[in-house]
């Protein structure tokens, strides 16, 4: 067992996949701040409330007043410096404590991806996504390196794996297979969506919709990382996430796992997407290409990475079975029902107003 794990930990793999991650990893990222801003939702969300509801432990986390604006600037900036690879390591943990610290200022504007988005930038901070193609490579050659341990690329896949096999795995009952709930009751809303929305209100669509969302969700890791069906499943990924986007307001989730998934296709394809970079910018992508391999140095530091990714991996793949240590059932008492990976199956909104009115003067 030992032997195996140390013969999978000496495998190496192109840093170029690693590259092509980071690139759309910052630029999706840069899109989602800006995207942020532009609609008001820092004031409307962090600043006009004057009652956020907080996280168990994180009560402290709170909005900063106008400086919140500047911690979006941070987010942003750091988002730009991933990116182009640029203070690789300064900038992804500015951007995990940044992003983390505005998911965690109310516990209402909870999503899915922004806890995607906040765990998968912990994870790459212990990975050097920095190696190749990037402007650390450029300046310091000791920062180059062409191939990167396999573990690291594996991770990133082993994650979004988790995140489609979990989200398929709460799809397995009664409500989604059996009543189609609740796109029963959304899908009917979209018929004045062009082309497809004459179809929305037909049974026979909500149950194919939600039967083959569970589908997707519990194989299409399985399809992308075996070679001969990978094309066809990166065009169901395309296909089921514009989809999703076209029939619900679910921001900017469907364009990231879009390109993540590009993550397992082989170094080929990202080598052709960092060709189509370095001609657009006028960047000599050669220089890159100097058969290096980076190890992590010293060996306690590569100890404590392993142990940290581990562990990570652990919390990972045990959390989102924490809500059957609650009483009651789950989709009403709704403990555990976060960071669990529990996607489409519910929508609330809510809004209230409160009138407080002085015993005896009755004046409000």
């Amino acid at each position: 067992m030992k032997q195996t794990l140390q013969k999978y930990l000496s495998k190496k793999s192109e840093a170029a996949t690693l590259a092509v991650f980071r690139i759309f990893f910052g630029i999706m990222m840069i899109w989602s701040i800006i995207r942020f801003w532009y609609n008001g939702w820092i004031e409307s969300l962090y600043l006009e409330p004057k009652f956020h509801f907080s996280y168990y432990g994180f009560e402290w986390v709170k909005p900063l007043g106008n400086w919140t604006y500047l911690l979006f600037v941070l987010c942003g900036l750091a988002s730009l410096c991933i990116a182009i690879g640029y203070r690789y390591r300064v900038a992804i943990v500015v951007f995990f404590l940044s992003f983390t610290y505005i998911e965690l200022m109310d516990k209402t504007t909870y999503l899915n991806h922004y806890y995607f988005i906040s765990i998968l930038s912990f994870l790459l901070i212990f990975i050097p996504a920095n190696a190749y193609f990037s402007v650390d490579a450029k300046l310091n050659p000791n920062k180059r390196f062409q191939f990167v341990p396999k573990w690291t690329v594996d991770a990133i896949k082993l994650l979004l794996a988790l995140v489609y096999v979990y989200a398929g795995l709460a799809k397995l009952n009664s409500d989604w297979l059996l009543d189609a709930m609740p796109l029963r009751i959304w899908l009917p809303s979209k018929g004045q969506i062009p082309l497809i929305g004459e179809l929305m209100g037909y049974p026979w669509v909500h149950y194919t919709f939600s039967w083959f969302g569970a589908f997707y969700d519990l194989t299409i890791p399985f399809f992308l990382l075996y070679r001969p069906t990978r094309w066809i499943a990166f065009f169901f990924v395309v296909v089921f996430h514009v989809m999703t986007r076209v029939l619900f307001n679910i921001g900017m989730f469907p364009y990231i796992m879009i390109v993540s998934s590009l993550i397992f296709f082989s170094s080929g394809v990202h080598h052709k997407i960092l060709q189509f970079f370095a001609n657009l910018f006028k960047i000599n992508k050669a220089n890159f290409d100097n058969g290096l391999r980076f190890d992590i140095q010293p060996v306690f530091r590569k100890q404590v990475s392993y142990g940290i990714v581990s562990l990570f991996f652990v919390i990972q793949l045990l959390l989102p079975w924490r809500y059957l240590t609650y009483p009651g059932e789950l989709f009403w008492t709704e403990e555990g029902y976060r960071f669990s990976w529990r996607v489409m199956l519910m929508e609330k909104q809510v809004y209230c107003q409160y009138k407080i009115v002085k015993g005896k003067s009755a004046k409000s």
